[in-house]
């Protein structure tokens, strides 16, 4: 018997890589710097609200588009870190995680056919979203090591139509922080074509100094043409809550809260009130969680160093891509792979990444223990002979 066709829309794109890996790693046992989740506990304040909200009256449906505290404790806290006001009845939606936030923003603004930029190297799922959509992704290279923007090459794709232009800040899997002036003449360019600015901001709060974290849509124009996809997962340390948001304008919004609604009508409920309390932290927590993380990258990069392996060093997020190419793989998926069965720590290939052949890098994350962190840079101090 013939199999029944399935849709064509799935047929661009394979699974994730990322949790491909998390798969390898577990079959042998190796450390996983490859999806990019902590393995320490969030604050202790939030779990003890989540056991709170448990034992409450939080096990039903809340309202769609996020419970109301939830909306005024991220309104809240977006206005003191952006330093622009938000309304949390009309500005706002609560999502299942950033992911959920940026296919539900593509889906309300971007209609089948049209293009979509997005720089690459670039987190896989943006192309992903893109051809769900039905879209046309069009990727705009950002070559390494310096990841600078060519402005000529926007300008011209943008004459040529595009609907959005996705900008990950800081970048997964790049590291790289773009800066106020970068995103001031993207926004320029996205207002003078009529496109919108989506921008993935899970990782604002890290950054590595010098560089410093601008928000786009509280730029002149922002609060009109930006649409900010974000999380609570990074920052607290709750990748497995699936909380996330989008900020846009009301009329965005609107549209974005009818997709939200026939995708998965809601995020946990007694999780968005535990989240209340995380959003009520003082300034001095994301002081202490860009700190730590500053310590667990100089680490990390130190055992590198050691290696003797090139890398680019990150300007923000927690990732690191290492160039492996001296190895003598016949690609970066062969020395992923090797890395995890014989070194015993799993990277993700860097090709995942990339839109234009590149075999060169590994891309490994330090969202770890310091514990973990020697553990893998002692294992990586002692790579192994190939034969």
């Amino acid at each position: 018997m013939a199999s029944l066709p399935l849709a064509a829309r799935t047929a661009h794109f394979g699974e994730s890589v990322i949790r491909r890996m998390s798969r390898v790693a577990a079959k042998h046992n190796a450390i996983n710097l490859a999806q990019g989740f902590p393995d320490f506990d969030p604050p202790a304040a939030v779990v003890e609200a989540a056991k709170r909200a448990l034992d409450g009256d939080y096990h039903q449906y809340a309202v769609t588009w996020g419970a109301p505290p939830l909306r005024q404790a991220l309104a809240a806290k977006i206005e003191r870190t952006a330093g622009r006001p938000v309304d949390p009845e009309t500005q706002l939606v609560v999502t299942c995680g950033s992911t959920e936030a940026m296919l539900a923003s593509l889906l309300a603004v971007v209609n089948p056919g049209e293009r979509v930029g997005i720089f690459t190297p670039h987190y896989e799922n943006y192309g992903a979203d893109s051809q769900l959509c039905g879209a046309q992704p069009v990727y705009i290279p950002l070559k390494a090591p310096d990841f600078v923007i060519d402005f000529d090459r926007v300008t011209a794709e943008m004459k040529r139509g595009m609907r959005a232009l996705i900008v990950c800040n800081p970048a997964n899997p790049s590291g790289k922080v773009f800066t106020r002036d970068e995103l001031t003449k993207l926004l320029a360019l996205c207002i003078a074509h009529g496109a919108y600015l989506i921008t993935d901001e899970v990782y604002d709060h890290i950054v590595f100094a010098p560089h410093v974290h601008t928000y786009a849509s509280a730029l002149e124009g922002g609060a009109e043409h930006v649409i900010t996809c974000a999380s609570l997962s990074k920052t607290y340390a709750i990748t497995g809550w699936r909380l996330g948001y989008v900020l846009g304008s009301a009329r965005v919004i609107e549209a974005v809260r009818k997709v939200h609604d026939f995708l998965t009508v809601g995020a946990a409920a007694p999780l968005q009130q535990a989240a209340v309390t995380a959003l009520a932290l003082p300034a001095s927590y994301y002081d202490d969680v860009l700190a730590a993380y500053t310590e667990r990258r100089d680490v990390f990069l130190g055992y590198l160093r050691k290696t003797g392996l090139p890398f680019i060093e990150p300007q923000g997020a927690y990732y690191v891509l290492v160039d492996v190419s001296e190895l003598g793989f016949a690609d970066d998926e062969a020395a992923a792979t090797w890395f995890t069965q014989e070194v015993g720590v799993a990277p993700v290939p860097g090709s995942a990444f990339f839109a234009y052949p590149e075999s060169r890098y590994v891309r490994f994350h330090f969202a770890k223990r310091l514990e973990t962190l020697h553990a893998a840079g002692e294992r990586l101090l002692n790579l192994p002979r190939r034969t």
